[in-house]
């Protein structure tokens, strides 16, 4: 088969592996609702999500080194074979206990699948083409990071929530055949020893981190000895990690990648955008339905203005990152994105929808570019031996980013949101029977909402919508955080690469085949 046919396939592999383990981080939370509603478990509900994100991120830096030393196609391979059978168990459960079990087998795969495609993309195509490549795979992670709610919601609605797992299976089985039928990879591989103390240490670490951040004021308070304990031990398994790190022969984050500047800004940049774009996708259904008025489902679809966005900037910003540099796309679209939570900050019950969705296509051009740009220029410069290392450390901070920024940005907004009532109401008088404050998401759902009389619904309505604002305004600062960070990636081009050495050791370049 022809060479450029032959990767296409690939091509077309990789985008769908992307597609379902980046669309699993959320596509579930919409359905969380209906599948306590049978399965039971309220009480254990947030495993669901957490046994996910946790062995995802726990997987992802240990997959990108094991890609290195032993190849991209078997983990990816693997990572894809463990995704889809953790998805068919996911759709078998029976209780909540084995819906979260089966979701934990579900991340380990998940963490293999994105850093992987992004370190093949690299190995596969010359460095002229990159950038366009990278803005491919950015907007599709993009894109599913985005729609997750939606189709969750809407597969829930018309089918059954079952099928948000099941639907990864055709898709799944078709990456699977592309990728392993297609992708021609060089047995020539780097035998190192495995940091396996380092992976034990980064393992706890991530899981304690993880469990604190997700359980912390919902199933315990924040100071209760169980999250304290949590936070204990992730501090002390971080710097167990970071010591024997210092000491591995071949660790499986290298302290010498965060020596590289350009490397070192990217990451940062990716662990600071994770934790900010996040709370978009996040409070905009919310203020849609809540303010606004509408169910789950409609309110959800402002996203998609979002998604146009996202999807153009991320294949704009890896064209241009070959023309001019990886600085000047990023110092852009950070000043957009900046634009972007300004405009978000000035909402009010007053404001019109066409508005927000025109403050949601700003929003989106603003984040795009980061998907595809900065994993782009973590792998920079990098050789076939540490591009897969580089790859996933720069997914695992973002992912970080993404779960600390819900929970630091998620407490400021629901405190603003409770002061803001308790300054209106002074308490919930007048509210339905065994309706609380602490959820606004459940007072302005619609059967709810009808049922409270306009006195009190004015007051909520305006207090969610000035907390959510607020906590828009308090993102601003760590966009502002971005910005900085991104003037001082380099001057450096995504055609300009300098270690091209092991070029041709792989993979032929598209280009040259």
């Amino acid at each position: 088969m022809e060479n450029r046919q032959r990767i296409g396939f690939v091509v077309a592999g990789l985008l769908l592996g992307i597609f379902i383990a980046a669309i699993d981080n959320t596509i579930v939370s919409t359905a969380m609702g209906t599948i306590v509603a049978e399965l039971g478990g309220l009480d254990k509900f947030v495993w669901v999500t957490s046994a996910y994100l946790v062995t995802e991120m726990a997987g992802m830096p240990i997959f990108g080194k094991l890609s290195d030393m032993y190849g991209r196609k078997r983990f990816f391979v693997f990572g894809l074979l463990l995704f889809l059978i953790g998805s068919v168990l996911c759709g078998m459960a029976q209780n909540i206990v084995q819906l979260s079990l089966f979701r934990a087998i579900q991340g380990i795969g998940g963490g293999a699948l994105m850093p992987i495609a992004f370190a093949i993309v690299f190995d596969i195509y010359s460095p002229e083409q990159r950038g366009k490549m990278s803005g491919m795979f950015g907007a599709v992670f993009g894109l599913s990071s985005v729609i997750g709610p939606l189709l969750g919601a809407y597969i829930t609605d018309t089918l059954d929530w079952r099928w948000n797992f099941y639907i990864n299976l055709p898709l799944g089985i078709l990456a699977l055949v592309f990728v392993a039928y297609f992708y021609h990879e060089s047995h020539e591989h780097s035998q190192q020893k495995i940091d396996w103390w380092g992976a034990f240490t980064l393992v706890i670490a991530v899981v304690s981190l993880m469990f604190a951040l997700e359980l912390g004021g919902r199933q315990y308070a924040w100071d209760s000895a169980v999250i304290l304990g949590l936070f204990a031990v992730f501090a002390v398994m971080l710097a167990v990690f970071l010591l024997i790190e210092r000491k591995a022969a071949e660790p499986i984050i290298s302290y010498r990648m965060f020596a590289n500047r350009l490397f070192a800004t990217s990451s940062a940049a990716a662990f600071l955008y994770g934790g900010t774009f996040i709370i978009a996708t996040v409070y905009i259904p919310i203020f849609m339905q809540g303010v606004m008025g509408g169910t789950a489902t409609n309110s959800g679809l402002v996203l998609l203005p979002m998604m146009l966005g996202v999807t153009a900037a991320a294949q704009i910003g890896g064209f241009l990152s070959v023309k001019i540099g990886y600085r000047k796309v990023m110092v852009a679209s950070t000043l957009v994105f900046i634009l972007s939570l300004c405009l978000l900050a000035t909402l009010t019950p007053q404001t019109g929808r066409f508005t927000v969705i025109l403050y949601m296509i700003i929003c989106g051009l603003g984040i795009g570019s980061s998907f595809s740009v900065l994993n782009m220029a973590a792998i920079h410069h990098f050789e076939y031996g540490q591009r897969g290392s580089a790859s996933s450390t720069n997914s695992f901070l973002r992912a970080v980013g993404m779960t600390v920024g819900i929970t630091i940005f998620g407490i400021l907004q629901r405190n603003d949101f409770l002061q803001r009532l308790t300054d209106a109401l002074g308490g919930s008088a007048g509210l339905p029977s065994g309706v609380s404050l602490q959820d606004p998401r459940a007072i302005l759902a619609p059967e709810t909402r009808a049922l409270i009389p306009e006195p009190i619904l004015r007051p909520i309505i305006d207090a969610l919508s000035g907390s959510i604002a607020q906590t828009f305004r308090w993102a601003i600062l760590p966009a502002c955080l971005i910005l900085v960070i991104v003037s001082m990636m380099g001057r450096e081009k995504a055609a300009g690469f300098a270690a091209q050495a092991s070029e041709g050791k792989r993979e032929k370049p598209l280009q040259e085949a």
